[in-house]
């Protein structure tokens, strides 16, 4: 039976920088995952400010040409009236998850991970600590990592299941034709194109990426929802619809038990209100991998969840602060007054934007919000009241 220190499953964002972290320090490193790379995923494939850095971190990349698009204006609309356009901010990246994923694995591979890629899992045995593929091969392991999505095979037999279906999300997603962007070219946010979430439309050299993502249990509807968002835009319906479940917000509270860890989506750890994950997978694999390089080190796996729940924390807290003020934007109640401040504030949409490139982070802007909220609200009720007499 074959041996490793660390066993990953999942060769996404989160799984790769796992594998690059752990082989960086020696550790003998399996990198498992059922696709064939490349493969295709669901995903805008816009890297923020706060993702670039962590990619450069642990990957040593930046945010090159070959890979990538670079954008520095946005638009914003709610219902399709429009809340305003921001120019000149703090550079995101467009990308495409075919090529950048697979060129995360290659770093992964090239650090040494041993290459278990287009290979199903039969069974995980945690008290025995070995994971049987479907060809038969057994292999063993001190840590386990399971950094395989939404729909974690390994978060399914930690928990019982892979979420709560009462608080995941949902995307539907198409790429449409080029419109031939130019530097000038604004990605496009609709807020609340969905029930609590939002639509996007990011240009690209090769597509346009369109599509929308909410709460799953509020938008039973959404196949309408994307139809209707098609039309608004004047995309083509032809194009291929894929849809996958969201961690929208749903992350767990402890991401793992004794020797075995969750990091990126597998973990829940997806901004729940701008549904941006590829940056918290790869810091939370490569956390993962630092804490199971630790516990190993001093023969001490069975600790490994433990010391990894501490150093998610930052992580973990982030998203509860932004589980806070999602109502102020998704709430249908406070609809139009958030609409009435954003549109009506650069400064909330710079806030917004300062968020994406990680120049500010939620506890920041929670308190910022809170201090904010009660004059906002005034200024709100003034204008409704001198509007009607």
């Amino acid at each position: 039976m074959p041996h490793y220190d660390l066993i990953i499953i999942g060769a996404g964002p989160a799984g790769s920088a796992a594998a690059v972290t752990a082989c960086g320090q020696g550790l003998s490193v399996a990198l498992i995952d059922k696709a064939q790379f490349p493969r295709d995923k669901l995903c805008g494939g816009m890297l923020t400010g706060r993702c670039a850095k962590h990619l450069e971190q642990v990957f040593g990349l930046s945010p090159a040409a070959d890979l990538f698009e670079t954008r520095r204006h946005f638009e914003f609309f709610m219902q399709g009236q429009s809340l305003g356009r921001l120019s000149d901010v703090p550079p995101l990246h467009l990308t495409t998850r075919w090529n950048f994923d697979h060129q995360l694995l290659k770093c992964a591979l090239e650090a040494g991970a041993a290459d278990y890629t287009a290979c199903r899992i039969s069974t995980l045995d945690f008290d025995e600590n070995n994971v049987t593929l479907q060809d038969g091969n057994v292999l063993s392991f001190g840590v386990l990592i399971g950094a395989d999505g939404v729909q974690s095979i390994v978060a399914k037999e930690l928990f019982g299941q892979s979420f709560d279906p009462d608080k995941i999300g949902f995307a539907l997603e198409i790429e449409g034709p080029s419109q031939n962007p130019d530097e000038e070219t604004p990605v496009r946010i609709d807020f609340r194109a969905a029930d609590w979430g939002y639509g996007w439309s990011f240009p690209k050299q090769e597509s346009t990426t369109i599509g929308l993502g909410g709460v799953h249990p509020r938008n039973p509807d959404m196949k309408e929802r994307l139809a209707r968002y098609l039309d608004l835009l004047g995309a083509g319906r032809d194009a291929k619809v894929k849809g996958h479940f969201l961690p929208f917000g749903d992350h767990r509270g402890r991401p793992g038990r004794g020797n075995v860890l969750l990091a990126g989506d597998a973990a829940g750890f997806v901004d729940p209100i701008t549904g941006e994950g590829i940056g918290h997978a790869i810091h939370s694999g490569h956390l993962a991998a630092q804490v199971a390089i630790n516990s190993i080190r001093k023969g001490k796996p069975e600790s490994a969840a433990r010391q990894y729940c501490h150093a998610s924390r930052p992580i973990r807290n982030s998203l509860r602060c932004a589980r806070l003020l999602r109502p102020l934007i998704f709430a249908g109640p406070l609809e139009r007054f958030f609409s009435s401040a954003f549109a009506g504030s650069q400064t909330l949409r710079r806030d917004y934007m300062r968020l994406l490139s990680g120049e500010v982070e939620y506890p920041n802007l929670l308190m910022n919000a809170a201090a904010r909220l009660p004059r906002a609200v005034l200024r709100w009720l003034l204008r409704g009241r001198r509007r009607h007499g």
